[in-house]
């Protein structure tokens, strides 16, 4: 990809392009506040599906190695890549960017190369993953993803946003900005919350030509969160409890400090409510299944059913007893932000392995309106 061209416009009077990549059922496009997606690409049939039933727009059904620019309407603004994390992820494998589905980045970035030589390039790139992808073979992953974009002349700089401080789920991402030929809000350092010591660490490693290329990309700090996960949670009466023999099974996982939990929760005879996963743990150099509880108000980060972790559960004591159930599709689209009229899946899996493999609306929406939307308003327009 070639340096920044001089000539490089955004089209006045409309909203700013914006192409969404790996976009599952659309919830980056969602978030993207101001921007106007124009196109956006999957290769999952039934998240393909979801998009369609919920935006209007072109969608590209397929893998992303087979696209060309003929495929990518206008003049885009903003590409967005919410690229494969099963390879990156500290849960998954840590076979790096190299492997077969986090690979599908370097498909992304190809395309980007093929617009700039067409004269197209979006001037903003967003890459959001896992935070593994900070350490990941090494830390070269990351080094990498940044030394491509740096070296084809963009600034470039990385922000780690955690859904809970916005909504009542704990969900770290990584955030890549890179923008060229348009000015984001920088700071003169690293700034907490979101350069956190993850952040700094892999800046420190790059090297020296790519970190003279870094950004400190300034957000504004959120409002304190005011949402709890028993807020959205449906009533007691609309959803469907284990039996009592089953909730004792799944409470009898629970290691001693996370029973003592329970218990103590049930003992108080308040109604207190827990989001709860199954682990499993290495225990005297023995692997054990655990149930593991949490009762300050989150869920525990959502994953796709497929994802190497189990399905979450909901646990309410109330009245001196434990009540056990599943976490619902629905539960889990409000828990990324999704609107009550965002139509799921038809089945309890399939809506669950859409959000559980997407990125949280509130948390592109901060990014979009605090960095992305004015560096894009502020570019050169055309005449």
């Amino acid at each position: 990809m070639g340096a920044y061209a001089p000539n490089m416009t955004i089209r006045s009077r409309t909203a700013p392009e914006a192409l969404e990549f790996f976009a599952g059922g659309g919830l980056a496009g969602l978030g993207l506040a101001g921007f106007e997606v124009t196109f956006a690409n999957d290769i999952d049939p039934m998240k393909a599906a979801a998009w369609r039933n919920n935006h209007g727009g072109r969608l590209h059904a397929g893998d992303v190695w087979d696209l060309t620019t003929a495929d990518v309407p206008g003049r885009p603004t903003l590409a967005w890549a919410s690229s494969p994390c099963q390879d990156v992820s500290l849960a998954g494998t840590r076979a790096g960017l190299g492997a077969r589905r986090s690979g599908a980045l370097w498909g992304f970035w190809g395309l980007m190369q093929a617009l700039d030589a067409d004269g197209r390039a979006p001037p903003i790139i967003v890459i959001e993953n896992v935070v593994g992808l900070l350490t990941s073979g090494g830390g070269e992953d990351f080094a990498t993803v940044c030394r491509a974009m740096a070296q084809a002349g963009y600034r470039i700089g990385a922000m780690e946003m955690d859904a809970a401080l916005w909504l009542p789920q704990s969900r770290p991402r990584l955030f890549i900005v890179a923008m060229r030929g348009v000015a984001g809000t920088t700071a003169t350092g690293p700034v907490e919350p979101f350069h956190t010591a993850r952040v700094r660490a892999a800046q420190e490693r790059l090297d020296e030509e790519t970190r003279a290329r870094w950004a400190w990309w300034s957000l504004p700090t959120p409002a304190r969160r005011n949402v709890h996960l028993s807020d959205l949670l449906n009533p007691d009466d609309a959803v469907d409890w284990f039996g009592a023999d089953q909730t004792r099974e799944l409470v009898a996982l629970a290691s001693p400090l996370h029973r003592q939990r329970l218990d103590a929760a049930a003992a108080s005879g308040e109604r207190r409510v827990a989001a709860a996963y199954r682990r499993v743990r290495v225990e005297m150099g023995e692997k054990v299944q655990r149930l593991e509880v949490r009762f300050d108000g989150l869920a525990g980060c959502l994953r796709t059913p497929a994802g190497g972790s189990s399905r979450q559960y909901v646990i309410v004591a109330e009245g001196g007893r434990l009540r056990a159930r599943w976490l619902t599709a629905r539960e889990a689209a409000r828990l990324m932000g999704l609107p009550e009229d965002y139509r799921l899946p038809a089945s309890e899996s399939a809506g669950l392995k859409l959000t559980g493999d997407a990125v949280v609306v509130p948390v592109v929406r901060a990014l979009s309106e605090g960095l992305l939307l004015p560096a894009a308003m502020g570019a050169r327009v055309a005449a």
